[in-house]
């Protein structure tokens, strides 16, 4: 299997450990065509799956993380339909690991439901260029400052590439509630990376 190197040490880690105990051990070497197959899911799924716990947990949690999902798919292969979207199926499964996750941590991924909508900030005032890096840095600033929710709903749609309806289903709710969440997130979003564009000016 390749590598997303960009991806850190822990990545490397922990898709070699998946490739050693996975593919071969757990869907059975007698399966080639199932195995294949799998490669080619994983290929195309592995680098926004690892995102997705990435901008939601602690870094130290992400490999295991990670993993979990990937054994998962393997025991659960049988109850998966092709007519269905994979990623749908994937992010079920992942999203599933995440609650389990968040409850052994004690955490929530709730959202309130009587929360505002977020009002674009329109005194930022001129905008200066952000460099790659500084855009980076601040969007992962702007996802921590989401509820999990949000964040949740974000990264599925576009790390995913989750419809709405995918994505109510995964999480269990409902599409409009998706759509306001998404809606929520974006707007915090861009205002969030507005503040970052805006110059600092010093006051006299």
């Amino acid at each position: 299997l390749k590598r997303h190197s960009s991806l850190g040490a822990g990545f490397e880690i922990a898709t070699r450990d998946l490739e050693i105990r996975g593919a071969g051990d757990l869907l059975g070497k007698d399966q080639s065509g199932n195995i294949a197959a799998f490669e080619r899911l994983y290929a195309n799924h592995r680098g926004a799956l690892y995102r997705y716990f990435l901008r939601q947990v602690a870094r130290s949690a992400v490999d295991d993380l990670f993993q979990d999902v990937w054994f998962r798919v393997i025991r659960s292969k049988n109850r998966y339909t092709p007519d269905a979207p994979f990623g749908a199926f994937l992010y079920r499964i992942a999203h599933n690991v995440l609650v389990d996750y968040y409850r052994k941590v004690g955490k929530s991924t709730e959202l309130a439901t009587d929360e505002p909508a977020d009002i674009p900030d329109t005194s930022a005032g001129p905008e200066r260029t952000l460099t790659r890096f500084e855009l980076k840095e601040a969007l992962t600033r702007a996802l921590d400052s989401l509820p999990a929710a949000q964040r949740e709903a974000f990264l599925l749609h576009e790390e995913g590439g989750l419809t709405l309806e995918q994505i109510a289903k995964v999480v269990g709710t409902g599409r409009e509630t998706i759509k306001s969440r998404l809606r929520y997130a974006l707007n915090r979003l861009r205002r969030e990376l507005a503040k970052e564009a805006a110059p600092n000016v010093r006051q006299a």
